[in-house]
């Protein structure tokens, strides 16, 4: 089969596209063809071994001390069933399904083995494209807002980079629980921002969010730059802090209102999100989709930092 593999670290130059052995699903896993595949922000961190600070000791044990160990990167895909393992039940050949394969990664490839508990059927009115690109951000942005801030209904939220794959998702879920919503992006995108929801813009080429004298019940940061001082200045009292992206030292300091870590990759929460793009009440966000052979245009763009919502492969 055909795959996109990087054997060293690097660069989007790295990747190539190859001629790899077609994997076989085990007894607890499903084998599908890839129709759709996220190139994400994770995958340009692996492919390009740049980890937040302080993880990377850790992140090169997992994925490779000198070179890859998953020389296939994606993690979010859509796609057919084509094979189902001997203990699998509830999936069968033809079915089309959606779902995440956590650090085997894998997805950037014609066939994909994934353990059947990771996957869901998708629905019939999900596209491929919709259904890979709303799992990476939209998993993040649901468990932050609904399990680590507890969400309700007339709180306010700030979601800074509200354009990204994760923001994209988190002005939307925010509104669609009934808070009210301030995003913060370039000026470029926020017209696409408040059309997902947003109540107020935050300009910050105009406006930094050191400059910002509002508070709010709940802060996302989903690009890395609010440190957890600067983070709690923007907080009413009894707010929480949500930090996607931080580093170690962040990640250890985390406890009471401000919260970080990673966020699970749960069948049920996939299972929503399509649900959600199902019903018209989220709409997904794609900068734009790449055939197999471009794979490298697509890391390119995720590596930009221009992206808006996620970029999309066609294996």
């Amino acid at each position: 089969m055909r795959a996109a593999v990087h054997d060293r670290f690097g660069p989007p130059g790295v990747v190539r596209v190859a001629e790899v052995p077609a994997p076989v699903p085990r007894a607890d896993e499903v084998l599908v063809r890839v129709v759709a595949a996220a190139v994400t922000i994770a995958d340009s961190r692996v492919r390009g071994a740049r980890f937040p600070k302080g993880f990377a000791p850790f992140a090169r044990l997992v994925f490779g001390p000198i070179r890859p160990r998953q020389k296939v990167l994606g993690g979010s895909f859509s796609g057919v069933v084509e094979a189902t393992g001997a203990d699998v039940a509830g999936f069968a050949i033809g079915d089309e399904v959606s779902g995440t394969t956590g650090i085997s990664m894998g997805a950037h490839a014609e066939l994909v083995t994934v353990k059947a508990k990771r996957v869901v059927a998708k629905p019939a009115g999900v596209s491929h494209d919709d259904a890979a690109a709303v799992l990476f951000g939209g998993t993040t942005a649901l468990h932050y807002l609904r399990d680590k801030a507890s969400l309700r209904s007339g709180q306010t939220v700030l979601v800074n980079g509200a354009s990204g794959a994760v923001g994209t998702n988190a002005v939307q879920l925010a509104s669609h629980f009934g808070a009210t919503v301030t995003g913060v992006c370039s000026g470029a995108n926020a017209q696409l921002v408040k059309d997902l929801g947003a109540d107020r813009i935050i300009d910050y080429t105009l406006t930094p969010l050191a400059e910002v004298t509002e508070r709010f019940d709940v802060v996302l940061d989903t690009v890395g730059n609010v440190s957890i001082s600067s983070g709690k200045r923007l907080l009413q009292p009894g707010g929480v802090l949500l930090l996607a992206v931080a580093d170690l030292w962040q990640t250890i300091g985390a406890r009471g209102q401000v919260k970080a870590g990673p966020a699970p990759e749960r069948a049920d929460d996939a299972r929503l999100l399509l649900e959600l793009v199902a019903e018209g009440a989220l709409a997904v966000v794609v900068d734009g989709a790449f055939d197999l052979d471009a794979i490298v245009a697509a890391h390119e763009r995720v590596d930009s930092g221009h992206k808006v919502g996620n970029v999309i492969a066609h294996p």
